[in-house]
């Protein structure tokens, strides 16, 4: 069997206080996989596509130990809630909502994210 690569025109985009911020293309997103971004302040954002084909970015640092490793976390469901699992302390966090599911005094920024 052979994969095409899949080629849209299409552009992924974060909200980023009043302005829309575009990231990547929507085929650099593989189902199931998150991508890390640098954004314009500094900051770095993790992308994900589920297989459904729903976009979800939240902040790439993990809150537990300060490293930038979210985009690299296991990805799932918990409760019909998507989340991606730290790939070092194994907390997970809501992709949505940016909350943690194993500790909720604890969140990461969740970004509305679009493609266009």
């Amino acid at each position: 069997m052979t994969l095409a690569v899949e080629t849209t025109e299409l552009k992924v985009q974060l909200q980023l206080a009043d302005e829309w911020f575009t990231v990547c293309d929507l085929s650099t997103l593989v189902p199931g996989r998150g991508v890390a971004a640098l954004l314009p302040d500094g900051r770095q954002v993790a992308l994900f596509r589920d297989r459904a084909d729903r976009l979800y970015a939240v902040d790439n640092r993990d809150p537990f130990t300060g490293a930038a490793v979210l985009s690299r976390g296991l990805t799932g469901t918990h409760q019909g809630r998507p989340f991606v699992a730290s790939p070092l302390l194994k907390q997970r966090f809501d992709l949505a909502t940016g909350e943690c599911l194993d500790d909720a005094s604890v969140r990461v920024t969740a970004y509305e994210v679009r493609a266009l």
